[in-house]
């Protein structure tokens, strides 16, 4: 089995920053993709960027200029940078990674809890 943790989310000002961490962790043997999405109240949940394996990355047109996403593979961890953030910015934020697990079975998208990103004045 394999657990993906969120953490930093919280309460900030209009403009400020956030970083956001998602830490994996049990069975793994490698992970693939891996992303952040969110989902505001009574919303859908909606990608906010990714980032293969490779490092590439993809970002929604809301977040480009603002969010960065990276990883660090050694750690098993990805993060999401966010700056000048805005109201429309909070909501639920979830990790999800695409990974093999140590017995080689089929790859699995795994999904967080969701951390809290709420951004008022």
């Amino acid at each position: 089995q394999v657990q993906l943790v969120e953490s930093g989310g919280g309460l900030v000002q209009p403009g400020g920053s956030l970083r956001l961490s998602c830490a994996a962790s049990g069975s793994i043997f490698v992970i693939e993709a891996m992303g952040w999405y969110r989902q505001a109240p009574g919303k859908e949940r909606e990608l906010v960027a990714t980032i293969t394996s490779g490092t590439s990355t993809n970002y929604a047109d809301s977040v480009k200029g603002r969010f960065t996403i990276s990883r660090d593979n050694a750690k098993n961890t990805m993060y999401l940078q966010m700056h000048s953030l805005k109201p429309e910015d909070t909501g639920v934020y979830y990790c999800s990674a695409v990974v093999t697990t140590s017995d080689h079975s089929p790859m699995y998208n795994y999904w967080g809890q969701g951390t809290q990103v709420t951004v008022s004045s």
